[in-house]
């Protein structure tokens, strides 16, 4: 059931993406809105409280849901209820169409258009980025993007599929990506920003939540890449930043497609910005920035690449998967 409920939902997405600014995204917004207003009062034991009043009740309906249709209906509701849960969780289309417009940009000769672009996506200064920075920074929230909105809900949902809670894993995954990036910003909706103890909390547990599915897809992205590059880049971030899952990810892409990563979008420490990070004869010459070539525009395209074939990994074990549960 899972398999299929995933390969439904990603032709799906492909076939018609869910909108901006459909009803389900606004929902959420104004629950984790009303749940911050009303329990965010700036202590610790605060902060996890309100953490998981916004978590708990969306896994505990869509688990709910799942649980009733099973014995009320069927197999097939439940399923389609996978289906449903999927499509607005899961998906390429998600921030695909910011990397395409970027692409097509570049490969058209507007700068100017790729940048405006990239500013538009990550809310960032990009006036005087060269081109070869705008294709770094594009492959680096690409694969960041990839991670969160495919390969994570992916692990999470088949991690709690498999013990009987439906797309239960998929809720949670993305609520506690969400949490940890929407209650950081400055202002929300308006109101008053998120106190500094619930910050914390979100982002200790998006830490925690997210340590194994990035190492999976790392793990993936070598498979389908140069593995003994990736896994070396792998190590050698690893080894200096221990609990950095974007840096994890971002190592093993660029020594999967052989290029050089390393921007705002690899998290670094203020104490490690003026001096070399590896020591090693084969090290990294520059703090936070992995071997490689330079970005060109060409590493889009391997990019992309790289990304369907471990999706298709991903369907085939997760194939394999089902027919041993059928088989048992």
């Amino acid at each position: 059931m899972s398999f299929f409920a995933i390969m439904l939902a990603l032709l799906l997405e492909q076939a018609r993406p869910l909108s901006r600014d459909n009803p389900v995204h606004a929902g959420i917004r104004a629950w984790t809105v009303s749940v911050r207003r009303n329990f965010d009062a700036g202590k610790e034991h605060h902060g996890w409280v309100a953490w998981g009043l916004a978590i708990v009740p969306p896994v505990l309906f869509t688990v709910g849901v799942y649980w009733l249709l099973m014995r009320w209906v069927g197999w097939p509701a439940a399923m389609l209820w996978n289906v449903v849960v999927l499509y607005v969780t899961l998906g390429f289309r998600q921030f695909s169409h910011h990397f395409t417009r970027i692409r097509d940009a570049l490969e058209s000769g507007d700068e100017h258009a790729a940048r405006e672009a990239l500013a538009e996506w990550q809310q960032v200064e990009t006036t005087e980025v060269p081109r070869s920075e705008v294709v770094r920074h594009v492959i680096e929230y690409s694969a960041l993007s990839a991670h969160r909105h495919v390969f994570g809900v992916l692990f999470w949902f088949a991690v709690l599929a498999a013990l009987g809670l439906g797309p239960a894993g998929a809720v949670f995954y993305r609520l506690t990506e969400y949490l940890s990036r929407y209650w950081s910003r400055k202002s929300v909706a308006g109101a008053a920003p998120a106190s500094e103890r619930l910050q914390q909390s979100a982002k200790q547990a998006w830490l925690m939540v997210d340590w194994l599915p990035a190492r999976m897809t790392a793990l993936s992205f070598a498979i389908v890449g140069s593995f003994e590059e990736a896994i070396d880049g792998w190590r050698f971030h690893t080894k200096h930043f221990p609990n950095d899952n974007d840096g994890v990810i971002l190592a093993a892409t660029a020594g999967a497609i052989n290029v050089r990563l390393g921007g705002s979008a690899l998290k670094m420490r203020e104490e490690l910005k003026t001096a070399p990070i590896y020591d090693d004869e084969d090290a990294w010459q520059e703090p936070g920035v992995t071997p490689g070539r330079e970005a060109e525009l060409g590493h889009l395209r391997s990019v992309v690449g790289l990304v369907w074939r471990s999706v298709v990994v991903w369907m085939l074990l997760l194939a394999l998967l089902s027919l041993a549960r059928l088989l048992g």
